[in-house]
């Protein structure tokens, strides 16, 4: 049985982002639902069992995207042959002479004068160097627009068009005829027969089962369903939605279009910085549902050194990589990095402690003047010192009402 977790830390240290990192190492499907969202089941609003109808939608694409690369090749072999059919015309009982495209519009001799098995596979090797990626052809796809209306049914409105498709065909899923060129026309028939070697039973079977038996449901905003029930009468957004998700959780089994979903085995992950409320405001039922209780404390000086450093999407090389499309590099010395980070913990510690996301803040600011004069700076570095930094962020840092204002 899964030990559930509840999570309790200021915003921005890093909740949400171990649980799906945690789901990325297990190859887990994972989604992060906020709590605060949703409402008591006969309420207008979402019922708390659409979150697990989303996960299995998202464990389907998981699988539909590795069940793709494992018939890449047979697809492309067969949208290869029906790119070679489209491309050769067809047997006629007197053939004209054809100009060839590629020859400058010389005369040729039709395909269909010569021998037919030749003819083929002169065009296949063509197609496989690439030779006739610029000529066009004329291909079925399915029109993806689909009519849009709802309707409230028992499993809400995510259920809506389950059989629709079989019930009436003319209606959705109608085929039209386009004119691609052979590069896109390959594209489009390599997926359409991915589709076609794909098991839908297999597909839905093998989706169920890893939600059943890994998926992660990540609760965000948990603290703000905390709290009971007031002599106004019932709070369907708190109390309400705390009731339909302790059933869900303690394990129970929600209808899908993919078929029926168990609970008992998925890892629920919920968090909150519990700034006003208490882990205690939680009804009874569902705090014992949540057994292992950490506490993340607020981001140091050390851990935003690290932030913008260590990681490969670090803030600093985003913003080298956006000003390189300009022409203008920027050269970042450490100096800089340890201010920017001394600067966020002193504003975090003097207005609302928003963690990691306050370096966004900091350095959107450092940046602003390079980033608005940048078309004209191209060829130019740009030297980010400790200078640099103290004279962009000294309104900030000296005006506490100012950066008030400033997310």
């Amino acid at each position: 049985m899964p030990k559930n977790i509840l999570m309790i830390g200021p915003t921005g240290v890093g909740k949400t982002e171990i649980a799906r990192r945690l789901a990325k190492l297990a190859r887990a499907p994972f989604i992060k639902v906020e709590a605060s969202k949703f409402t008591e089941v006969g309420y207008v609003g979402r019922d708390v069992e659409s979150i697990i109808r989303d996960l299995v939608e998202i464990a389907v694409a998981m699988v539909k995207v590795e069940k793709r690369d494992a018939v890449r090749e047979e697809a492309a072999v067969r949208a290869e042959e029906r790119l070679l059919s489209l491309l050769i015309p067809p047997p006629s009982r007197s053939p004209p002479a054809v100009r060839d495209e590629e020859s400058g519009g010389e005369p040729g001799v039709a395909p269909e004068a010569t021998d037919p098995a030749s003819t083929r596979e002169k065009f296949r090797k063509k197609l496989r160097a690439g030779d006739l990626d610029g000529r066009s052809v004329e291909i079925e796809v399915e029109d993806g627009s689909f009519p849009s209306f709802e309707m409230f049914t028992p499993q809400g409105v995510e259920e809506v068009g389950i059989n629709l498709k079989d019930m009436v065909p003319g209606l959705f899923g109608r085929k039209t005829r386009q004119r691609v060129t052979v590069s896109q026309a390959r594209e489009i028939l390599e997926q359409q027969e991915a589709e076609k070697l794909i098991d839908r039973q297999q597909l839905s079977r093998e989706a169920r089962t890893r939600v059943e038996q890994g998926g992660i449901v990540f609760l965000d905003e948990i603290d703000k369903i905390a709290g009971r029930e007031s002599n106004r009468g019932p709070d369907v957004s708190r109390e309400g939605v705390q009731r339909d998700l302790l059933p869900i959780v303690e394990g129970s089994t929600v209808a899908t279009k993919y078929g029926p979903v168990k609970t008992d085995h998925i890892l629920f992950v919920a968090a909150g910085a519990f700034h006003v409320a208490k882990p205690a405001d939680l009804i009874p039922e569902l705090q014992g549902r949540f057994p292992l209780r950490v506490s993340l404390h607020a981001l140091s000086e050390e851990d935003f050194v690290r932030i913008l450093t260590e990681p490969r999407n670090a803030l600093t090389r985003q913003y080298s990589a956006l000003l390189a499309t300009e022409g203008v590099e920027l050269d970042w010395k450490e100096e800089a990095i340890l201010e920017v980070a001394r600067l966020a913990v002193e504003v975090n510690s003097h207005t609302e402690n928003i963690g990691a996301r306050r370096l966004a803040t900091l350095l959107e600011r450092v940046l602003e003047e390079v980033s608005f004069e940048a078309p004209a700076m191209s060829g130019v570095t740009v030297k980010i010192d400790a200078g640099y930094v103290q004279r962009a962020l000294v309104d900030i840092v000296e005006d506490r009402d100012l950066s008030r204002y400033v997310l």
